[in-house]
This record gives C-alpha cells, structure tokens and sequence, in this order.
C-alpha cells in the first residue's frame, strides 16, 4: 500500500516516521550542546512568577531526561518540580493514581495552579491530569506528545504495550477525551522531523486557549533540551494565570518556527 509524503496511508491511517529519520534522531545530542551554547540568550525569556510546575517524562526516560528543562525554569524563577516515580514504563491507567497523587502534593504545598510540560507520553500524562484536576492545573505543555489521530503511529507502540501491559486501544473513552479540548489552555510543541512519533498525532484543534508550535528540524529525543522548544515553554508559562495570547514567533529564534496557519492547516 502506498503512502503519502506525510506518512499518511492510502486507508487514511497513519505510520510511524520511516527508518532513516528514526536513526537521524541521534542529533539530539547537538540539541543539548546548542542549548548550553544559547543559555545567555535562552535566559532572556519572560521571567516567571513562582508558580510551580511539574516536568513529566517521556516513555522510557526518568526525571534525568527533564533535568535540563527545570534547571531552566529554575532559573527563569519557577517552582520546578520532578515527577519522582522512577523510569517511565507507561501504562495510563496504571499511572493514574500516582500522577494525581503527586499534583495533588504540589498543588497543595503551593496553594497555586501547577503547570504541566509532557514530553512525550508525559503529555499524553498531562493533558489526562488536566481533565481529571483543572482546578488543580494552570496550563498545559507538551512536547512531541501522540494524543490525536492514529496514536500507533509510533515507533514505540510495540514496546509500550509489552512493558506497560496496555494496548493503545484500552481506556478508549479516556483517550478520546485525551484527544479533545481540554478546560485549560494549552500548547502542543512538535516537530515534522520527529523519528518517534509521526507528527500528526501532535496536532490539537486551535481555539481561543490552544495552539500548535511547530518547530522545524528538531528531534524527538531533543525537543526538552531543543533551544527553540525551551524558549516557546519559557514564553507560554510566562503568561498570567487565566490569561492565553498566541505565541510570537519574531523572538530570538523565529527562524525556528513554522508559521501557525502551517500547523492548523495540517489538522
């Protein structure tokens, strides 16, 4: 069966990013050293407010992975907190208590709405946790995260379901409310030349409080420590509590990023 220059299927399916970019993802070390590179300028983004925020981990990875991302917010002046539950071997419905159980704690110590940055799964994580607590939750980021469309077009779909012990099509209402709007704003961070999630699966639907960041050429293993990813996190946590403004894209990396009618007309 033919595809289509998108990784569309001709049955209107879609398939996980072919072999070449899967290998390709090892720049994602350049990512990182170009991060370290930029700081000076990575930290004249917009300065937080103190509010706390939550990092939680892609597939695979541990707190180590977002380490770089809440050194930066640290930095940037928010309260950044680590997930604390070890690698992330997936399984939403086996997670669930836990993540609740730990915005719960944040929220509580704080006594203000805790932002949550997903990278990967943990976005798939975070918008869950978004429509569980939204009294609890301020806004929501994610990170190359597969919630929409056909969420097995992923290379990493066969390893999930064997060490999560989920099939993708288990809690299919949660993950179809997962898919849909969600009551706080939020933004979905991608990348067309992701080599682990086909980047269609990233889109959300754009309203009022939602929107989609393109950013081109970044990784999926690099996109938490991407320059460009780090700055657009910075400048969407900055707004004020209730309020959602569209992304500029004529900062300091504006070469970086798609224009936004790219990434809505790709819905």
């Amino acid at each position: 069966m033919s595809t289509g220059p998108d990784g569309a299927l001709e049955s209107g399916r879609l398939r996980p990013p072919g072999l070449g970019m899967l290998l390709a993802e090892a720049r994602g070390l350049f990512e990182l050293n170009a991060s370290l590179l930029l700081s000076p300028l990575l930290m004249r983004a917009p300065r937080g407010d103190g509010h706390p925020v939550l990092a939680l981990p892609g597939f695979l990875a541990s707190d180590l992975s977002m380490a770089p991302m809440r050194r930066y917010l640290s930095e940037l002046g928010y309260e950044a907190h680590a997930w604390r539950m070890g690698r992330n071997l997936g399984g939403l419905g086996r997670m669930r208590d836990s993540l609740r159980t730990r915005l719960a704690e944040i929220h509580g110590a704080s006594g203000r709405k805790v932002s949550l940055v997903g990278w990967s799964l943990g976005g798939v994580y975070a918008r869950d946790l978004a429509l569980w607590a939204p009294d609890k939750v301020r806004y929501v980021i994610t990170l190359g995260s597969p919630f929409a469309n056909d969420v097995r077009a992923t290379n990493a779909t066969r390893l999930y379901e064997a060490l999560s012990g989920e099939r993708v099509e288990d809690f299919a209402e949660a993950r179809e409310a997962i898919a849909g709007d969600l009551p706080v704003p939020t933004t979905s961070i991608y990348s067309r030349a992701d080599g682990v999630v086909n980047w269609r699966t990233c889109l959300l639907r754009p309203s009022a409080r939602a929107e989609n960041i393109e950013v081109h050429l970044a990784s999926h293993i690099g996109l938490g420590v991407n320059p460009a990813a780090l700055w657009a996190v910075a400048d969407r946590l900055a707004q004020p509590e209730g309020e959602f403004r569209p992304f500029d894209r004529a900062g300091p990396f504006a070469i970086a990023y798609a224009p936004p009618e790219q990434a809505v007309s790709a819905r």
